[in-house]
């Protein structure tokens, strides 16, 4: 039996996050607390049981996920208490990504699809009349998408770059092009497709029901990596779409931006999360595993590098935790996003790595967890806007000169 440590009777009694040592959830609202704690709950019962075998098996746990939308963990009246805006707190949204993605993070991510990148296309890219359709249908996920930006041949260049092209005809456009790497698209019911106006050059986006003509999706196979998200790839062939679907409110990549701007901090949340869940699936395998007569987290190699993965683990928390805070005042800054991301991505990284290391040969198993937090987090690092890229904004903000191209 493994015998408790401080750690754990501080959490039962002070915390509400094992590895948040610095207790910045404490700033949660009370309601806030008891929806994560549910969330928690169903993470725990409903959804670590089914992990391994649809990593293992390139599926997605769809039916068991269904559990996790009907906590309602975007519309909440628990969540709104004192919310004049009617939308949930910044540092909510941000803790509900990295809950997730500390249990597993292809979940993390497919719920912000939804709940983070294709709620800001429909927020902040459409008329008042669009958002009053759409809306409701992005909070419960009865009518949920996906943000449909990448393509085969542009990823980091994609704002110059676009291919996919969009024609206008009166009150009708026509869409030809192909989209990579959508995480969730096969299985969304809209797609937010991003297209280049093939009249004025500016980037447009489109509001397109996943089912509409001339549309077809697939996900892309045989993936080392975040291996049980459906990434779909669409092939778009001349398909009609409606002047109504048109995101009013995006008319050039400024507009674009202005989106992209504010799911930023989503990718910082979740690489937190992940690098929890990374440390602690490790500290659980050291408190358990006995060589030489006794748990393995009794040696000091060991702790050396739990003590790194735990301050792994609490400084990528921090970042995220900031980057809130200013955006629940409004401010949002790129090379902040940027940084919080350039240094979640490496510690998570590195926890990931550490994690596997003292594991040892156990590390390549799935069951103990480690190793498809090793291979997901792998999969974080490059999706998170790559680290060269987030390189060049911090780099371009400090000096003044832009060095992209």
């Amino acid at each position: 039996m493994v015998k408790e440590s401080r750690a754990d009777k501080d959490f039962q009694e002070e915390k509400f996050f094992y590895s948040d040592l610095y207790n910045y959830s404490s700033k949660l609202t009370e309601g806030e607390k008891e929806v994560l704690a549910e969330l928690e709950e169903v993470l725990k019962n409903d959804l670590h049981p089914v992990l391994v075998k649809h990593w293992h098996d390139a599926t997605f746990p769809l039916e068991e996920v269904q559990k996790i939308l009907d906590l309602n963990l975007m519309d909440d009246p628990r969540l709104l208490e004192g919310r004049e805006d009617g939308y949930i707190s910044q540092l909510f949204r941000g803790f509900r990504s990295y809950t997730i993605a500390k249990t597993d993070p292809v979940l993390g991510t497919f719920y912000t699809q939804n709940g983070g990148l294709y709620h800001e296309c429909v927020r902040l890219g459409g008329s008042e009349e669009q958002v009053a359709e759409l809306m409701p249908g992005v909070r419960s996920f009865d009518n949920w998408g996906a943000l449909c930006m990448t393509e085969p041949d542009h990823g980091s260049d994609v704002a110059g770059g676009m291919a996919t092209t969009a024609t206008r005809d009166g009150d009708t456009w026509t869409l030809n092009g192909h989209k990579k790497w959508v995480g969730g698209a096969s299985i969304a019911d809209m797609l937010a497709i991003f297209a280049r106006d093939t009249e004025d050059g500016q980037v447009k986006m489109f509001y397109i029901p996943r089912e509409t003509e001339g549309v077809e999706t697939f996900v892309t196979p045989e993936k080392a990596f975040f291996r049980s998200m459906p990434n779909a790839e669409i092939i778009m062939k001349d398909v009609k779409v409606p002047e109504s679907q048109r995101a009013q409110k995006v008319n050039s990549w400024k507009d674009v931006a202005k989106i992209l701007r504010n799911t930023r901090s989503d990718v910082a949340w979740l690489l937190a999360g992940a690098t929890a869940g990374a440390f602690e699936a490790a500290l659980k395998y050291t408190r358990e595993r006995e060589q030489f007569g006794k748990p393995i987290a009794s040696f000091q190699l060991i702790q050396e590098k739990l003590a790194r993965m735990a301050m792994n683990a609490q400084a990528t928390l921090a970042f995220a935790y900031r980057l809130a805070e200013q955006q629940e005042e409004g401010i949002y800054k790129e090379e902040a996003s940027s940084m919080a991301k350039l240094h979640n991505g490496l510690r998570a990284r590195e926890t990931a790595a550490l994690a596997r290391e003292v594991a040892g040969g156990n590390g390549l198993l799935l069951k103990y967890d480690i190793p498809r937090f090793f291979a997901d987090i792998e999969g974080m690092y490059t999706y998170e806007g790559t680290h060269e890229v987030n390189s060049l904004i911090i780099g371009r903000y400090y000096t003044g000169i832009g060095a992209f191209i």
